[in-house]
């Protein structure tokens, strides 16, 4: 019985990604002991939590066997809006504030899930297409205006630290309520896709999609719903973006989309739909997080970090060959 269940440890991807956290935050450490810091470990989580959130959208998709990468356009206009009506009217709410976004990226999503279904182009050329559609006309219309002048709760919300501890050094440490949302989105996500009836058909449909339309699945309404997830998630995420940051420039989310990719896609999700574990996606995101942070503490050029994100892709998209040509190949083996 143990030996079976370590087997199936042994041919996740979690177990891997796991592992190689371990050799390469040793590595880092071995260089830079400050790496293993826990204010360091908390700022690595902090400030990819709202990567986190855009990987943990985009895995519905790439589940479903389609692929998103217009979110960071999404989140832009979704921050854009919520930062015009905050500011232009002094609305001091937090809370109102997190709301604006979420619809519109729900809105933006559905745009995209109509276009795909109907269309039937495949979903990384529509949603290249409302990239830069969404993006534009954003900049046309606005200028490409920065806004400032949030009102002072933003900036109080920003420093919130959901609990304290203090180091052997005796600092008080805490933990960021950033992190704190995208571990309850994370808890959410697993949710929907391993406890709803839409998680499963999201499943089946990834896995095949003419069986599953031939079977009386109505493909628009999952698309609806695994677009529509990762617009809302884009929203969720640009509020965290503008909190953290007390400003919205038009161009500081897109261009990010190859860091939530690489992530995903490290984290075990196929780029042939029917696979992907949430845990994956957060271990992923946490992993190439850990590197840009390693990139700096070590003081390697800052170009650094595109080079490892283009290779992360490439290995991991690899790996998920591989295993999609192992299971077609062996109907009955476990990866």
């Amino acid at each position: 019985m143990k030996s079976s269940v370590w087997q199936r440890v042994l041919q996740t991807t979690e177990f891997y990604l796991i592992l190689v956290i371990v050799l390469v935050g040793a590595l880092i450490s071995f260089l830079n002991p400050d790496f293993l810091s826990l204010q360091n470990l908390f700022d690595i989580l902090r400030r990819n939590a709202f990567l986190g959130i855009f990987a943990l959208g985009l895995l519905p998709v790439l589940i479903s066997g389609g692929i998103d990468v217009s979110f960071t356009a999404v989140a832009t206009i979704a921050q854009y809006i919520m930062a015009l009506v905050i500011t232009t009217h002094a609305v001091d709410s937090v809370l109102l504030a997190f709301l604006i976004p979420i619809p519109i990226g729900i809105l933006l999503g559905a745009i995209n899930a109509w276009i795909v279904t109907y269309t039937r182009v495949h979903p990384v050329i529509i949603t290249i297409a409302t990239l830069n559609a969404f993006h534009g006309l954003l900049v046309f219309i606005t200028g490409g205006r920065w806004i400032y002048g949030f009102p002072a709760s933003f900036a109080d919300f920003a420093r919130v630290q959901v609990f304290t501890v203090t180091d052997a050094a005796g600092r008080t440490l805490g933990m960021s309520v950033f992190i704190l949302m995208w571990l309850l989105v994370a808890v959410l996500t697993w949710f929907v896709l391993q406890h709803t009836r839409i998680g499963r058909k999201i499943f089946a449909i990834g896995g095949n999609l003419e069986a599953a339309r031939r079977s009386g699945f109505n493909i628009f309404r999952i698309h609806l719903f695994v677009y529509g997830f990762t617009g809302a998630l884009a929203g969720i995420a640009s509020f965290i973006h503008t909190a953290q940051n007390q400003m919205v420039e038009p161009n500081a989310i897109v261009g990010r989309e190859l860091e939530v990719v690489a992530a995903v896609i490290l984290g075990g999700a196929s780029i042939f739909g029917g696979k992907g574990t949430v845990l994956g996606t957060v271990l992923g995101v946490f992993l190439i997080g850990m590197i840009r942070n390693g990139v700096i503490l070590i003081g390697l050029s800052s170009y650094w970090h595109q080079v490892t994100f283009g290779f992360v892709i490439i290995v991991a998209a690899s790996i998920n060959a591989v295993q999609s040509q192992l299971r077609t190949r062996n109907p009955g083996i476990s990866l």
